[in-house]
């Protein structure tokens, strides 16, 4: 019998004998799934049911795991003509429909052939022979159709040496699936440390369950080329149901990205949320710095929303900055995945309350972690461009002044940064110390007791 003749065999989600699932945080992930097929000797024709919605066809790839060298696959097809309004409507083009309609409170019902469905518009001719273009009133199947299905399915045509049962593994790529790493800071009583906490958010959006999975995690940027074929689409829900893990993945350099690993299989439902625990550090250091930026470029998210950033004068706020270093001497040193750091303090009730939060980008281990976390509310500051003036057709001279004014009742100490430079420069007169931090910026540090104020002022030479 040639294989297109036979019933296939189905292989149900429940059949799994095993699943793992590696997710990348561009938002798509691999699937490993084996399970065992009683197979005739020659042709056969079997069915996947319960995989993804979202499968990416292209990446489909069975293999024999009993007999490697015995099993061929001839032909696989991902078929996704699921039942619905529209599709059993156009697979009933040409069968036997009727058409109830309300007419003088009775119900009235004509039979006959559905000739054509949209886009070129309902067409039923009648058994008395009327034909009627886009009827009203509700359509009635006599039969529901073949080849419709309620879940995806891939269907293989395999080509097998021998009979008997063989265990196979099917690997495909999907969309629909995500991580995201994110982030709690508790900041101590004393703000000299931190205690971190990283949670994994893996959200699922794929069309499919994957139960009792091996998870893995791929931080890094993976490129992918645009695909422009049409994908299958699904349609998640908008609710989620949140689950946490307690157990920290295992991170190991996997080529030129990081490989997370986690101990004990979970289940990831369809449409859900699931968080996962990343990683705790207790007594992380951390270095709380007052930032005055008025060109708006150490911090260019803090100061891009600010109008007139820049300008001749321009009143500011003092960015609030914690950084820390992400080494194991500071009870860290693990590459750190891109997300959103949430930063708490207690206050003297013991209630935890919320300072703010900035997203980091990948981040490799002995590296600084930095975050600008909000505005100072008691330390602001003037910048006010005094003198700009041609030397020469190449050499430019300003002079600027940054008062910074700290209303606290405690001493601070403010980092005023600089990066107004172009070309070849030099400060020539300055009325405090300042570091070259690159090529564009200067950075002066002033130290003010309790409602003190301070003026910066610096003369700086610019030549093209």
């Amino acid at each position: 019998m040639p294989v297109s003749a036979q019933s296939p065999l189905v292989s149900t989600p429940e059949q799994r004998e095993a699943v793992s699932l590696t997710v990348y945080n561009g938002g798509f992930g691999i699937v490993r799934e084996v399970r065992s097929l009683d197979l005739q000797r020659g042709d056969n024709a079997v069915r996947f049911e319960g995989v993804p919605a979202r499968i990416n066809a292209a990446s489909l790839s069975l293999a024999s795991l009993t007999a490697p060298g015995a099993l061929s696959v001839l032909e696989q097809n991902y078929q996704y003509n699921l039942i619905g309004t529209n599709s059993v409507l156009d697979a009933a083009v040409g069968q036997r429909i009727r058409i109830l309609r309300e007419v003088g409170g009775q119900t009235v019902a004509d039979e006959g052939v559905l000739i054509s469905q949209p886009n070129q518009g309902r067409i039923v001719q009648l058994d008395d022979g009327r034909v009627l273009v886009n009827p009203e009133g509700t359509i009635e199947l006599l039969t529901l159709p073949e080849g419709l299905l309620s879940r995806p399915s891939l269907l293989w045509k395999l080509y097998s040496e021998q009979a008997g049962r063989q265990r196979v593994e099917a690997r495909y790529l999907t969309e629909g699936i995500r991580w995201q790493a994110d982030y709690v800071a508790v900041v101590s009583d004393d703000e000299a440390d931190v205690d971190l906490t990283g949670w994994v958010t893996l959200t699922n959006q794929s069309g499919a369950t994957y139960a009792d999975a091996d998870l893995q995690l791929i931080a890094g940027d993976v490129r992918r080329v645009q695909d422009i074929r049409p994908q299958a689409m699904y349609d998640a829900a908008e609710g989620a149901v949140m689950a946490r893990a307690a157990q920290a993945p295992q991170q190991e350099a996997f080529f030129e990205y990081h490989l997370y690993t986690f101990p004990t299989p979970t289940t990831i439902a369809e449409r859900e949320t699931k968080q996962l625990e990343l990683l705790s550090a207790q007594e992380v250091g951390v270095d709380r710095r007052l930032v005055l930026d008025a060109a708006g470029s150490y911090f260019p998210f803090y100061r891009a929303r600010r109008p007139g950033a820049g300008g001749a004068t321009n009143e500011m706020a003092a960015a609030v900055v914690l950084e820390m270093e992400n080494a194991e001497a500071n009870n860290m040193g693990m590459p750190l995945p891109e997300g959103t750091v949430r930063v708490y303090k207690a206050d003297s009730r013991g209630n935890l309350q919320f300072l703010g939060e900035d997203r980091i980008s990948h981040t490799a281990r002995n590296e600084t972690v930095r975050l600008y976390i909000g505005d100072a509310f008691d330390v602001v500051g003037t910048r006010r461009e005094v003198e700009n003036r041609r030397i020469s057709d190449n050499v430019r001279e300003i002079t600027v002044e940054v008062e910074v004014r700290n209303r606290k009742e405690t001493a601070a100490t403010v980092d005023v940064v600089e990066r107004v430079f172009w070309g070849d420069w030099e400060i020539t007169q300055s009325s405090h110390q300042h570091t070259r931090l690159d090529s564009r910026t200067a950075q002066f540090t002033v130290t003010l007791g309790p409602d003190e104020t301070e003026t910066v002022r610096y003369t700086a030479r610019l030549r093209n």
